[in-house]
């Protein structure tokens, strides 16, 4: 079973909840985050990237940093861009998208069930990012963007969740905005123990964004009840803010791959060595490469080849082996361009599939990289598999459009006097 609970949430008084909301952290530099804050006191950046109120020669990891964090959502509460409910609840959030919708339910799960494994995870998480959102969170006690998770649509309680959400959106909405061609809209949900009873059907949730988010959720979670004598198990800390989709609404979109140069090789033998692997078709100019599972479109010298692995080739039986990220470093990457580890090899970069095709044609036009690959997208269906294998996807394998926006619903997990004396 799944444990979910309403929560007491801050939230953005609902005329400035497009400007006060914001892109999550984590696809966004701080260069970015800068520019997009500038002239916006009130923007929610300034709570999840708070080294963009500091000069940019400081260390985003300095205490100062972290404080600022805090003070930041605290001075948007107390001007009034920011409100904090009194009464725990829940909340439908919908998303649209290119013409495709995806609704799902805000509340807090519980950090045990992503110790325990039954909030299955797909991703390795990276030292360094952990260690960052864990002493936010340690620092604030607020959960300043909630984790992405979704559940099968096969489970018992699936078509009632569903229901029940559509419900949910009869009523006004509490925010509706259009921001970067999508329309956000959130209710609160009039009944979350209904919610609460149907979740307890559904055996486990998947991690489909926010691992590092996830992780140090339960970090947190752990270091508080440390340091609480009297921990009994249902104290807030011990929750982590979410929003919860069905897996049939979302879509994974493709994260491409660039390699800066092509080593001691030339362009006529990276084709020549390609061929070797597979069936190398070059495409006609103007057509946009749409690989099938199985294959790799490249782009090379100014035009586009399709790549094909054998079919019989391909390990179906394996989880990991057979997705298209891993037949490409397994056979190209690694073997012909001599692309060790893809999560450290400087000579590797990644383009999330919302950018499309055409930014690798300039990125490699531009000199920037001698060569791109235009991967087929990972599907929902791999994803599951991969996570209920207990295996870890290759890195930059998925990415989700649209993304949750952060500030529209947060979670403090420790009130400003549990804070103080913690």
């Amino acid at each position: 079973m799944s444990t979910i609970h309403p929560f007491k949430a801050i939230r953005p008084t609902p005329p400035l909840a497009a400007e006060i909301s914001c892109p999550p952290y984590d696809v966004i530099s701080t260069a970015e985050a800068r520019s997009l804050a500038e002239g916006i006191p009130h923007s929610y950046l300034h709570v999840i990237r708070p080294e963009i109120d500091f000069d940019p020669a400081i260390d985003p990891h300095a205490d100062e940093v972290y404080d600022q964090g805090l003070a930041a959502i605290e001075r948007l509460l107390a001007e009034g861009h920011l409100v904090e409910d009194d009464e725990p609840t829940m909340f439908a959030y919908r998303l649209v998208w290119r013409g495709r919708r995806q609704l799902g339910l805000v509340c807090t799960v519980d950090a045990a069930e992503y110790r325990d494994g039954r909030i299955r995870r797909h991703e390795k998480t990276r030292p360094d990012k952990e260690d960052d959102r864990t002493r936010h969170l340690l620092v604030s006690s607020v959960h300043a963007e909630g984790v992405f998770l979704a559940f099968r649509d096969e489970v018992e309680a699936a078509d009632e969740i569903r229901m029940a959400l559509v419900e949910a959106t009869s009523d006004r909405p509490l925010v509706h905005f259009v921001r970067d061609d999508v329309t956000h809209t959130l209710w609160k949900v009039r009944d979350p123990e209904r919610f609460v009873r149907l979740f307890a059907g559904v055996p486990e949730l998947y991690i489909a964004d926010g691992h590092h988010r996830s992780a140090a959720g339960e970090r947190a979670a752990t270091e508080r009840a440390a340091a609480n004598p009297d921990h009994d198990g249902g104290e807030e800390y011990n929750r982590i803010l979410a929003a919860i989709f069905p897996e049939g609404e979302l879509e994974i979109l493709p994260y491409h791959r660039l390699v800066r140069d092509l080593g001691e090789l030339d362009p006529a033998s990276v084709l020549a060595r390609l061929a070797e692997v597979g069936t190398v078709t070059p495409l006609e100019a103007g057509v946009v490469p749409e690989p099938g599972h199985g294959e790799v479109a490249v782009f090379l010298e100014g035009g586009w080849h399709l790549l094909a692995f054998p079919t019989d080739s391909i390990p179906n039986d394996d989880p990991i082996a057979c997705l298209d990220v891993a037949l490409l470093q397994d056979r190209v990457l690694g073997p012909i361009l001599g692309i060790g580890d893809p999560r450290t090899d400087p000579r590797i970069d990644f383009v999330g599939g919302v950018r499309g095709t055409g930014e690798l044609e300039r990125r490699v036009a531009s000199g920037d990289a001698a060569i791109a690959f235009a991967m087929h997208a990972t599907t929902m269906a791999e994803l599951l598999r991969v996570a209920d294998a207990g295996e870890i996807m290759p890195p930059k394998s998925t990415w989700f459009e649209p993304k949750l926006r952060s500030g529209l619903f947060a979670h403090r997990f420790e009130t400003a006097r549990e804070t103080a004396t913690s």
